[in-house]
């Protein structure tokens, strides 16, 4: 299974940017779905998560300004980043928690996309 991601760049303060993250690969079903990111000099940090159908998580940095979802027929989710500040710079990975056609739960990880906010 690989996730693919896209939509970074650089981005000016106060405007917007999506991310997408596609994934592909032998899924069952996707059970969670998220995003983290890591400044520079900094650990990677949860932004966002779908777990399940309904349940979303925003870290307090971001809630209210980032909206997390999904297409569950094309196994892709995005990040719709509104009013970016300068602090949400970093690269962007996604991450999902997937079962295999043969059941087996596994995690995996994006190749990460850098974002920039700045004017």
């Amino acid at each position: 299974v690989q996730l693919v991601e896209s939509g970074g760049g650089l981005v000016q303060p106060g405007e917007s940017l999506r991310l997408s993250c596609a994934a592909s690969g032998s899924i069952f079903s996707i059970n969670a779905m998220g995003w983290y990111r890591q400044a520079p000099g900094k650990e990677r940090e949860l932004v966002a998560v779908i777990t399940g159908s309904t349940s979303i998580y925003y870290s307090d940095s971001v809630k209210g300004r980032f909206t997390i979802s999904r297409d569950n027929g094309k196994n892709t989710w995005y990040l719709q980043m509104n009013s970016p500040k300068a602090e949400d710079t970093g690269v962007y990975y996604c991450n999902a928690d997937y079962t295999d056609l043969s059941r087996f739960e596994y995690r995996v990880w994006g190749q990460g996309t850098q974002v920039t906010v700045s004017s």
